[in-house]
């Protein structure tokens, strides 16, 4: 079953990017809450949360998330739904291309058909970031989405390629609480995967103590690297978000006394 159309939540597409520039040097991947709707003979998906979460393979052209990881992922999408009141639960997932092209490896499709074999409708969306316009020498940043299917003759070994599905990133009025808390929590999620690592050195200190020393400061060089990558432009979204809302609190007040106002003049007359 292919998947016709995938609306995507602006502030779940936002989620995706923030968590695809926190590195330019290894993949990130994470997994999409939304729910597949069936409109006649298409199916569409609709992306209303992004879940970020500690990847157990980091490589420069691979990444893979535990399957412990995979079932907290669905225990949050069904928290997701208690408090929503949507039957929502996981229905693909994202993962970053840093200073590559948007289209998808063998890897990458190989690992989309093992999603679809839970599920056919299953997608996936790539980010490919850290690039330049040679012409305008802007950064930009591409997403696609895909599925993969076998173009293989029964009994051969599978053949995947890309079968491309339309996206269409959806304005929303504000940034769902889930989101938010996506967001929030990113920098503790790398964050972990990095400590992770510096234990693993620090069960070996006493065999290797410079190697030790060595893998402490990166730790430290890293998490100077995520407060200006994760937490900086958090905090200068959250004080720009702030005064916007101060700003819309007062003209919403200013409405008011003239409203007051003007119907104080009517009962006068």
């Amino acid at each position: 079953m292919w998947v016709s159309q995938v609306r995507l939540a602006a502030d779940a597409y936002l989620v995706c990017v923030h968590h695809a520039l926190t590195t330019e040097k290894e993949e990130v991947m994470g997994l999409l809450v939304g729910q597949f709707n069936e409109q006649g003979s298409d199916i569409m998906c609709d992306i209303h949360s992004a879940v970020t979460l500690r990847r157990s393979d980091k490589r420069k052209d691979r990444v893979e998330i535990s399957p412990e990881m995979l079932i907290e992922a669905q225990q949050r999408a069904e928290q997701m739904s208690a408090s929503s009141g949507q039957e929502l639960h996981v229905v693909g997932w994202y993962h970053s291309h840093p200073h590559i092209t948007v289209w998808p490896s063998d890897i990458d499709l190989q690992t989309q058909a093992g999603y679809q074999q839970m599920d056919s409708r299953f997608i996936g969306l790539i980010f490919s970031v850290y690039n330049e316009d040679k012409k305008t020498k802007v950064g930009t940043h591409q997403v696609t989405c895909f599925q993969a299917t076998n173009q293989s003759p029964e009994g051969e070994s599978p053949q995947y390629v890309r079968l491309s599905v339309p996206l269409e990133i959806q304005s929303i009025p504000s940034i769902a609480i889930n989101n938010q808390q996506a967001l929030e929590n990113l920098c503790r999620t790398l964050y972990d995967e990095q400590s992770e690592v510096l234990e693993v050195s620090r069960q070996r200190a006493s065999q290797f103590p410079l190697a030790h020393l060595h893998n402490a400061a990166v730790m430290v060089r890293s998490v100077c690297g995520l407060s200006s990558l994760v937490s900086g432009p958090l905090v200068a979204t959250v004080e720009e978000r702030l005064s916007h809302l101060h700003t819309t609190t007062n003209i919403l007040k200013q409405e008011a006394q003239y409203l007051k106002a003007l119907l104080k003049e009517k009962n006068i007359t």
